[in-house]
């Protein structure tokens, strides 16, 4: 595997205490090719559709402040209503944090769910990435969303891998835990990007040195021709022919490249932060922008990991810093979908692991609280424009239709095309498995 690192991050760690180092995987040029014929072969495997549909997955690491966002109380007591006023939206009776007046705009364009129910007290990306706990995984592990729409669709154009993830992996005991699980490698999610968009030139490693690199390893694995009488190693050649496409392909190159859009567009998204917040990742808006080229170009899942939101001190005065350059990016994204007519092909969730608890403590910041918390839609030709669920008077429980990230991702499966209650995939014992937990439905709200 060629990993590269981008650097020791800076900046606070999250409450766990660890400290991490991003890298860049941009493919494993090992001596049996790259990961990414795997990736090519699986596609081939699930049988390649030409639907344009995809997810853009905006994951907040550390957990948002539902309060001090989507779900102000006002009428509660002081150490728990907070210091932010609600401002009225485009959407009669919905009202939303003062610091995010341009999504206040859009709220017809978006769905809001107050009551994300089932939620674990752990800092990890592990729920909002395959809708699932830790606890009691089959053999192999469960697969993050991506990986599994990987398997199931495979890519909609040739030259873009399926699943693209725009967030380093970090390393140690990694805050983005999901992993293609019992799915593989092969199914992971390709990442061009770090610390910025000339990693996809491969550090420096010019298409005539991945020439070289390519002749020796064909050298290696001659051996393995010369022995194999099913002509399977004859298939390997023309993925890993696909892969070196696709490191060198000029359809992802030019959905990576944003100065090839209009000035004014990107100024729309601005460019956020490029500091990492708090050891996890910088408030990077143009990603939302490269997501958007991406799914335009045939991904079928990008994620996007944004910003730092574990906030045990300094509540209001992080989130006064934070909440404008994601109420930015979030417009300027949504925004964007709807002039391109993406909107009803291209669905958007923006969630982080948990919600904060509801009595604000002594370092006027909030801590972990699993038992509510606020995510977004938008896109995908769901009923938008409205609240799902509610909390009580101190946003600390589900008062009404508690959802569970199950349910979210059943939507998600739905808008691509895929049916939960049909599709399954096999785990390493060869059991099949659904694609949601058990009785996890698409959002009747939503969808139907």
């Amino acid at each position: 595997m060629l990993t590269i690192p981008a650097g020791a991050t800076s900046g606070k760690r999250f409450c766990d205490g660890v400290s991490r180092r991003n890298f860049i995987r941009i493919g494993a040029l090992g001596m049996g090719g790259l990961a990414l014929p795997q990736v090519l072969q699986a596609e081939l495997a699930s049988g390649i559709r030409r639907s344009q549909k995809a997810v853009i997955m905006i994951y907040l690491p550390g957990g948002p402040p539902h309060q001090d966002t989507f779900d102000l109380k006002l009428d509660a007591p002081s150490e728990i209503r907070g210091e932010f006023r609600p401002i009225p939206t485009n959407v009669s009776g919905l009202q939303i944090c003062e610091h995010l007046p341009l999504t206040a705009k859009i709220c017809d364009k978006l769905a809001v769910i107050r009551s994300m129910s089932d939620a674990v007290d752990d800092h990890s990306d592990f729920m909002c990435m395959t809708g699932r706990r830790k606890q009691n995984q089959p053999p192999g592990g469960w697969p993050s969303f991506g990986a599994t729409v990987a398997k199931v669709l495979g890519g909609s154009q040739s030259g873009i891998p399926a699943f693209m993830g725009l967030e380093p992996r970090m390393q140690h005991r990694p805050y983005n835990a999901a992993t293609p699980g019992f799915l593989g490698a092969g199914n992971d999610a390709f990442r061009p990007m770090a610390q910025g968009k000339s990693d996809m030139v491969l550090n420096g490693i010019t298409v005539e040195r991945l020439d070289d690199r390519r002749k020796l390893l064909t050298s290696f694995d001659q051996f393995r021709r010369d022995v194999d009488t099913s002509g399977s190693m004859a298939g390997m050649d023309a993925f890993t022919e696909q892969a070196f496409g696709v490191l060198t392909s000029g359809r992802m190159l030019e959905a990576l490249d944003v100065t090839r859009e209009d000035s004014r567009l990107r100024e729309r998204y601005g460019k956020g932060d490029s500091k990492v917040h708090g050891d996890a990742a910088p408030m990077l808006n143009e990603q939302f922008l490269v997501a958007r080229r991406l799914v335009e170009a045939g991904a079928r899942v990008v994620t996007v990991a944004y910003g730092f939101w574990d906030y045990h001190g300094n509540n209001f005065k992080n989130a006064r810093a934070d909440l404008p350059l994601l109420d930015q990016a979030l417009y300027a994204l949504i925004t964007d979908l709807h002039e391109r007519a993406l909107d009803k092909d291209v669905s958007v969730i923006v969630w982080g692991e948990f919600g904060r608890t509801p009595t604000i403590n002594k370092d006027a910041g909030r801590d972990h609280w699993p038992r509510v918390s606020s995510a977004l839609l938008a896109g995908g030709g769901m009923r938008t424009g409205q609240v799902i669920g509610a909390t009580d008077r101190l946003g600390g429980e589900p008062s009404e239709r508690p959802v569970r990230f199950g349910e979210v991702f059943a939507t998600l499966y739905h808008n691509l095309g895929i049916d939960v209650n049909k599709a399954t995939l096999a785990d390493l014992s060869g059991r099949p498995n659904f694609l949601v937990p058990e009785g996890a439905q698409p959002m009747r709200e939503l969808v139907g």
